[in-house]
């Protein structure tokens, strides 16, 4: 079987590459642009496994991937695309559900926030001496872990939607920022933010979390430390 990884080079792509054997990494390094429909002569393999993603054109991206025509196309999506009404959640959904109607096997693995992201979070929330948190909870989950379910997957017949993939810990925000703030030796005053709006009120009631599949092993203590 042969295999390419859109978005290779990226910080959950490269993962992939290392756990596929044989994967060929492909993103507009290469030169593939999924967006302008270039070089996508590069997508021809038996599997695609489609990590490169848009915050405004995820569905154009799918669109480009499923013209391919892969055997088998295995997509990332997110813990709660169809219960948490941000816009990239909502651009998520809409490619999942054109991925299951398009006629293309296809296995999609939603998993919850990685670590890397809560860090980028967190490191940009740092800047001032008032570190104002959301007021919800997370369940963050290594790249890497997510990386190998994918990479499984990948040599596995299609399954439509696999289990969902959660980090071990279901944590409040504020807990984790103490973490990061232990871990980067920072000293911040924290204060619990919250918002209005369907957006926060669907974080608030756990929209992004999968209680039930906690299947992570690297927690964001341990991702801080490593």
């Amino acid at each position: 079987m042969t295999f390419v990884v859109t978005g290779g080079a990226g910080s959950l792509g490269r993962h992939v590459v290392t756990a596929l054997p044989g994967a060929k990494p492909v993103s507009r390094a290469t030169g593939t642009d999924l967006l302008r429909g270039t070089g996508l002569g590069a997508l021809r393999a038996d599997v695609v496994v489609h990590c490169a993603t848009s915050f405004r054109h995820e569905v154009t991206m799918a669109r480009t991937v499923l013209a391919a025509k892969p055997a088998h196309l295995v997509y990332i999506s997110i813990v709660g695309c169809d219960r948490v009404p941000l816009p990239y959640y909502k651009q998520k959904l809409a490619a999942e559900r054109l991925i299951a109607n398009s006629g293309t096997p296809y296995t999609i693995l939603r998993a919850t926030q990685f670590h890397s992201l809560l860090r980028k979070m967190f490191d940009n929330l740092s800047k001032l001496p008032l570190m104002l948190v959301p007021a919800f909870a997370f369940q963050p989950i290594d790249e890497a872990e997510v990386a190998l379910e994918l990479a499984t997957l990948a040599q596995a017949a299609p399954s439509e939607l696999a289990p969902e993939m959660g980090g071990p810990e279901i944590r409040e925000a504020t807990d984790l920022a103490r973490i990061y703030l232990a871990a980067t030796g920072k000293r911040r005053t924290l204060l619990p933010l919250k918002a209005p709006g369907a957006t926060y009120r669907a974080y608030r009631a756990g929209g992004n979390l999968t209680p039930n599949h906690p299947v992570g092993k690297r927690t964001f203590e341990d991702y801080l430390t490593a």
